[in-house]
């Protein structure tokens, strides 16, 4: 910390004996010692003070760092490196609306009738009354 040397103590020494006196030199002693453990109490207190700032700092980063992450749209971001040209998704899309277009058939069968419309002798089936008199006549 300080350069001194034995010969710069014993001059310190010297002089504190002869201003001081031999009689007040412990008293002396004690009171610069606490004044030194002041100061290193200081200096320490400073210093966590500059780490915590530097801590927060680096913490405030990490933090507007993870909020810019977190406007990331990730679906997007995973969707544009699967399929940057989008033909999955078309072909996807072309399914689903198979898939919709059979429920509606499905559900209700009417509207998915694409074929043309029968005629009256093709829906009409067997003759109620012919069909009745051979159950008559079975039975």
């Amino acid at each position: 910390m300080f350069d001194i040397g034995w010969q710069e103590l014993f001059l310190v020494a010297l002089i504190t004996i002869i201003v001081v006196g031999p009689k007040e030199l412990p008293r002396v002693l004690r009171t610069v010692t606490l004044w030194i453990r002041k100061v290193r109490s200081m200096a320490r207190e400073f210093q966590d003070g500059i780490d915590d700032l530097a801590r927060e700092a680096d913490l405030e980063d990490l933090r507007k760092d993870i909020e810019k992450g977190a406007g990331v749209d990730f679906g997007d971001e995973i969707e544009r490196t699967i399929d940057p040209s989008g033909e999955m998704r078309e072909a996807v899309e072309e399914i689903g609306g198979a898939v919709e277009d059979t429920k509606d058939a499905v559900n209700n069968p009417k509207i998915a009738d694409d074929r043309p419309e029968k005629t009256e002798s093709e829906t009409a089936g067997p003759d109620p009354k012919i069909a009745g008199s051979k159950t008559e006549s079975a039975g």
